[in-house]
């Protein structure tokens, strides 16, 4: 298959929900102006838009079609870029450019920039709310996604992150970090693709190796990128997490055995999806892009 052009068909497709819903946020009289540009800004800055597009291949792995999903997929972006704009904080990671652009409270001041995080955090759980699926499986979707983004997923792992900077981590809490901080809402997307198909217990156990082993993988590979990729490539300063002391499977565990264990990670990933046939193809093919990308 055509990954380049799968991604960019579905990236479009994200977009154009993003679009209408960031243009209905600026009609709407209660929404403060400064609030939707900031949350616009941030929304529509050229993300690749992997976790939707993963939640969309996780449903059309075990499912027919896409379109139900699109809302719920789109949401999970919204949740996304709300943990960037409070990881460019200055009182987290203190960065100044996300995608070669002025981050959200270098462009709208800090209070503004963390407004607009919650927002679209809430957002996104507003937007499944009204999406036109069984309720019960909403249900399903949402105490999933909220688990992955929470003290239980994103946010724990968030929290050790930077609980640990300028300490010797043990191993096992940089698996903790990794597979927290980025690996539960690249989870979460791939089963929530596969909860909206109606997948069967076992395929949806196998998505989900597939999203553990993968997931980890991507953090594996951001942390490696930030050592060997340019500015250019990554839209924002590399050495950054030398600088701040942070625990990463490089300082860790070495360059070389990193991409060693993301490589074995991504075998293992395509290894879950052996009894899946080719409407899998597109969860495979993007494991393969994350291992090989620059950006």
């Amino acid at each position: 298959m055509d990954l380049n052009l799968y991604l960019k068909q579905k990236r479009k497709s994200v977009d154009d929900f993003l679009k209408k819903y960031i243009a209905s946020k600026k009609k709407r009289k209660d929404c403060p102006e400064q609030l939707s540009k900031a949350m616009g800004y941030s929304l529509m800055a050229g993300g690749k838009r992997i976790r939707p597009i993963l939640a969309l291949a996780g449903y059309e792995a075990v499912g027919e079609g896409s379109d139900n999903i699109l809302p719920v997929a789109a949401s999970i972006e919204l949740i996304h870029t709300y943990s960037l704009i409070h990881d460019d904080l200055p009182a987290m990671d203190n960065d100044d450019f996300r995608r070669n652009k002025p981050t959200a409270h270098k462009v709208f001041g800090e209070a503004t920039a963390i407004l607009a995080g919650d927002a679209l955090l809430t957002d996104a759980f507003h937007i499944i709310s009204g999406a036109r699926v069984d309720p019960e499986k909403l249900i399903c979707v949402i105490h999933e996604l909220s688990k992955a983004s929470g003290p239980e997923g994103m946010v724990g792992g968030q929290t050790a992150d930077i609980m640990l900077e300028s300490k010797k981590a043990k191993k096992k809490d940089i698996i903790y970090i990794h597979t927290h901080k980025t690996g539960a809402l690249i989870r979460a997307s791939v089963r929530i693709g596969a909860i909206m198909a109606d997948s069967s217990p076992d395929k949806l156990s196998s998505l989900t190796e597939y999203a553990e082993k993968t997931g980890l993988a991507f953090q594996i590979i951001d942390d490696i990128l930030n050592i060997t990729g340019t500015k250019e490539e990554l839209g924002k300063p590399t050495g950054s997490d030398d600088a701040k002391g942070k625990n990463t499977y490089p300082s860790t565990f070495g360059l070389k055995k990193s991409e060693k264990i993301a490589e074995q990670l991504i075998k293992e990933s395509l290894k879950a999806l052996d009894a899946f046939d080719k409407k899998a193809d597109p969860l495979r093919e993007i494991a393969k892009y994350i291992l090989s990308r620059r950006n």
